[in-house]
């Protein structure tokens, strides 16, 4: 398997840190593609319409884009537990907490371009102080929900990514009054699938 990637991206981190969780980082070749809005990647657009990493390319099959369901598809091919819990009450908080992290990323991605990817002129405050506010109470939510003890699954993933990203790029703190979750991501990032996916580069648009 081939996995589009970029080493600035939260969501192609959060697949390929999955895969290495799993055991199957050493099945798939992964490739840097940059992409942005603003600048199409025109090997990236033939695999996924909406021209964004990561993208999953199958050998004889038809590429799987979004890391939600790259990370689904890859849990169906080992022999581990699964780290998408199949039912009751421990599928539902790990796809919660996918949710969440999906959210941290878009975002951070908002405030971004809010703050320095937007000509100064174009810029809207009022867009950018709301989004920091929701990104503001997804920190503190995550603070009141975190279990210590809760056996790995793709939500931690998702946010661990997520976190680990909104650090790299500078973006609104998280870790000022929220001990807990500061703590576990410190714990977290240095896991040996966060360490082999280190994140690196600037957005081209």
């Amino acid at each position: 398997m081939q996995l589009l990637y970029q080493t600035h991206s939260p969501y192609a981190r959060k697949a390929l840190v999955f895969a290495h969780e799993i055991g199957l980082a050493d099945r798939i070749d992964v490739v840097h593609h940059e992409t942005s809005p603003t600048l199409r990647n025109e090997t990236v657009y033939a695999q996924n319409p909406m021209g964004k990493v990561p993208v999953l390319i199958r050998p004889g099959l038809p590429a799987l884009f979004d890391s939600d369901i790259i990370c689904a598809y890859l849990d169906t091919l080992h022999d581990g537990a699964p780290l998408i819990p199949i039912e009751g009450e421990a599928r539902w908080r790990a796809l919660h907490w996918q949710a969440v992290a999906q959210g941290l990323a878009d975002f951070g991605i908002k405030v971004r371009w809010e703050t320095v990817r937007r000509p100064e002129a174009l810029r809207y405050e009022a867009l950018r102080a709301a989004y920091t506010a929701k990104l503001t109470e997804s920190y503190d939510w995550l603070e009141r929900d975190l279990d210590d003890a809760e056996p790995l699954h793709v939500g931690h993933i998702a946010v661990a990514t997520a976190l680990s990203w909104l650090e790299f790029r500078e973006l609104p703190d998280f870790r000022a009054g929220r001990p807990r979750l500061s703590a576990w991501l410190d714990a977290f990032e240095q896991r040996p699938s966060m360490r082999a996916t280190p994140l690196s580069g600037e957005t081209h648009d």
